[in-house]
C-alpha cells in the first residue's frame, strides 16, 4: 500500500503538510502556527497505537468511555536529536473494565498491531506503556 503526502514550505520554518487523503497541517519549527516536526511523530504514535487499544477492547466487549494516551518522550543532546525513549500511558475510562482484558490490549498493540510503535522500536527507541484504569459506575 502506497501512502502519500506533500509538504510545501509556507514562509520562515513553516510548512503545509497535505495528506493524500485531503488533510491539511501546518508544521512549525518555532511553534508558533502548529506544532513541531517531532511532535508530530508522538501524535502519530499515539493515535496509531490508542486506535489499537480502544478497538481490541470493544472486540471484547469492554464498556469503554475514555481512552486517553499520555505520551512523554526523551531526545538525544547529539545532532540528530532522535528520541531515545518513550512512554505510553494509557488512561482508560468505562464501566467494569477488566484488568487483564486492557492489560492485553495495550500489550497486543505494542507487540503486533502498532506499525508506528513498531518501526520506532526497530530503529532503536525504547518504547515503555503503561496503563490506569478509571472504572465508573
Amino acid at each position: 500500500m502506497t501512502m502519500t503526502t506533500k509538504v510545501e514550505w509556507d514562509g520562515d520554518v513553516r510548512f503545509k503538510a497535505t495528506t493524500g487523503t485531503g488533510f491539511s497541517i501546518t508544521v512549525d519549527g518555532d511553534q508558533k502556527a502548529g506544532p513541531r516536526p517531532m511532535e508530530l511523530l508522538l501524535a502519530g504514535l499515539g493515535g496509531c497505537t490508542s486506535y489499537d487499544v480502544v478497538n481490541i477492547l470493544k472486540k471484547s466487549r469492554q464498556d469503554v468511555e475514555s481512552c486517553i494516551a499520555e505520551i512523554s518522550a526523551e531526545r538525544s543532546d547529539a545532532v540528530p536529536a532522535v528520541f531515545t525513549d518513550i512512554h505510553v500511558k494509557f488512561v482508560i475510562t468505562g464501566r467494569n473494565l477488566k484488568e487483564k482484558v486492557v492489560e492485553r490490549a495495550v500489550k497486543l498493540s505494542a507487540e503486533e498491531y502498532c506499525s508506528a510503535s513498531i518501526m520506532l522500536e526497530k530503529g532503536g527507541v525504547n518504547i515503555a506503556h503503561s496503563y490506569e484504569i478509571v472504572n465508573i459506575d
